[in-house]
């Protein structure tokens, strides 16, 4: 960064239908480097009074028109970007990602953000259907009918750990629940609570700026299980954006649907993401595969979601070519710093299950200390893989697993066996395009995007991109998390029968 450093000292309250509010108790921060910083911890009443902050807005916000609430989208935007230094040196130092890594993320959000103004203002995503009346028809009459998706009312959104800023407090979540209509109300993570902060001062000022009711967004700062338990089950919270690990996902969904009122949970929790090496792709540039591959799975020290954490490949020297290949790049890398203390050490759990595992070979092993993470890899067979359920757990960090089969027919077999995922991914040259044919039936069942000749790290926001899949990759097939499609999601169809047009004008 250029210039004076920015005043980035956080003020650690909570935003409460736009009043920066304190609690009775603070929690410290634990940022990778840089000072730690007190925050106020959330609490059930803080919950309440957020809900029905966000159901009042509700009234208001859930009836304005499309242009209001795009104009609201762009201007969080350029809030954000008017905050530009002072996030990325307070995300950096909480979170231990690189700079560069944080700019490209702001930037992801804000054109999100911009991309779902575009979006609504157009009006597809109201998906209009309209059957005319028919008077004169026997033996009975058809009336006038009028379908459009509406607003569902307030959305609580948890923020992610590994994306501070697009998946977290303004991030993809609130945009498109923003975008539908809907009030939100962010339960922060603990990782990043500085970086929240910061967000949530540029969503404040959009509000007031747009002369919309404080309502309309709060952000509630850390807190324990009570605080989450009471955002999901409050009667005013009509849907939950989600994205993390596995059981606490599931904990979440599981009190959504034991609500009297049950709601629908969209939780993102997680994936392995296989890729299938074919033969004649193996041949061919398998050395070059696996030195991406090395690159893909060390991402981020594989914090991503889309991590791609196992490998199928047949057997043979090419497998062999393509394993050591992958070896030899990961053994260049360096240590990288993992997000927190609690997903460094559960990485390091992670890595024992190999460890201990005797039909699991160590290709590259090592011990990783603290928040700083290095690269390993392990290799077992199929039939291994298929009766050890643990071995298709996620472990989130830069960790793979290279399944070996016996040719494409086994690869399928083996393919059956996986989970739902969020992605699947086929390398495979025109030679390959029978056995091919025969694995999409099956990965297109098993995941919500499959790629070809390609790594599933970076996912795309835009119109077509899907980041969802079969449970557990996520809790709702039919949804996802990211592109223009994650508006619907806080939406549901109403049909207005022989309702007059000018109801209908500025829907």
């Amino acid at each position: 960064m250029n210039g004076t450093p920015p005043d980035f000292t956080p003020h650690g309250k909570h935003l409460i239908a736009g009043d920066w509010v304190t609690g009775d108790a603070t929690f410290q921060s634990e940022p990778a480097h840089g000072p730690a910083h007190a925050f106020s911890i959330g609490t059930p009443d803080l919950v309440n009074r957020a809900c029905e902050a966000a159901e009042d807005a509700f009234w208001t916000y859930g009836y304005t028109t499309r242009e209001a609430r795009a104009g609201f989208l762009d201007r969080i935007a350029d809030e954000i970007e008017a905050r530009a230094e002072a996030i990325t040196l307070i995300g950096a130092q909480e979170s231990g990602l690189p700079e560069a890594r944080l700019q490209g993320e702001r930037g992801r959000t804000t054109g999100q953000l911009r991309l779902f103004a575009s979006h609504i203002r157009a009006g597809d995503y109201l998906d209009r259907r309209h059957d005319a009346a028919l008077p004169d028809r026997a033996p009975l009459p058809r009336p006038d009918l009028k379908m459009i998706q509406r607003p569902i009312g307030p959305v609580a959104v948890f923020g992610a750990s590994n994306f501070p800023l697009a998946f977290s407090t303004a991030g993809g979540d609130t945009a498109a629940a923003l975008a539908a209509g809907c009030p939100v109300v962010v339960k922060g993570h603990s990782a990043h609570p500085g970086t929240g902060e910061i967000v949530a001062e540029a969503v404040h000022a959009a509000i007031v700026a747009c002369g919309l009711h404080p309502g309309v967004f709060s952000l509630i700062q850390g807190g324990k299980r009570d605080v989450g338990t009471a955002l999901v089950q409050h009667p005013r919270i009509k849907a939950v954006g989600f994205t993390g690990s596995l059981a606490g996902g599931r904990a979440l969904f599981d009190l959504c649907a034991a609500r009297p009122e049950p709601i629908p949970f969209f939780g993102e929790l997680g994936s392995v993401n296989p890729m299938f090496l074919l033969p004649n792709a193996l041949s061919r540039r398998g050395a070059d595969i696996g030195a991406g591959w090395a690159g893909s799975l060390t991402m981020g020290a594989g914090q991503f979601c889309t991590n791609p954490g196992i490998a199928v490949v047949p057997l043979g020297s090419d497998g062999d070519a393509f394993v050591a290949a992958a070896a030899s790049a990961l053994e260049g890398q360096s240590a990288q710093t993992m997000l927190t203390d609690g997903i460094a050490e559960a990485f390091r759990k992670g890595k024992s299950r190999f460890d201990t595992r005797n039909a699991v070979r160590p290709v590259l092993t090592k011990d990783s200390e603290g928040r700083r993470a290095l690269p390993n890899l392990y290799e077992t067979d199929a039939d291994t893989y298929l009766s050890d359920a643990a071995l298709g757990e996620e472990v989130f960090g830069p960790l793979g697993l290279v399944v070996r089969v016996d040719g494409p027919g086994a690869m399928a077999d083996l393919a059956r066996g996986f989970h739902g995922q969020l992605t699947a991914t086929l390398h495979m040259d025109d030679a390959d395009m029978e056995a091919a044919r025969a694995l999409m039936p099956i990965l297109e069942r098993m995941a919500g995007r499959v790629l070809v000749n390609g790594f599933p790290t970076g996912v795309e926001v835009a119109d077509s991109m899907v980041h969802g899949g079969p449970y557990p990759a996520s809790t709702n097939f039919g949804a996802t998390s990211v592109g223009t499609l994650s508006i619907r999601r806080f939406l549901r169809p109403v049909c207005y029968q022989n309702i007059p047009d000018a109801f209908m004008a500025d829907l």
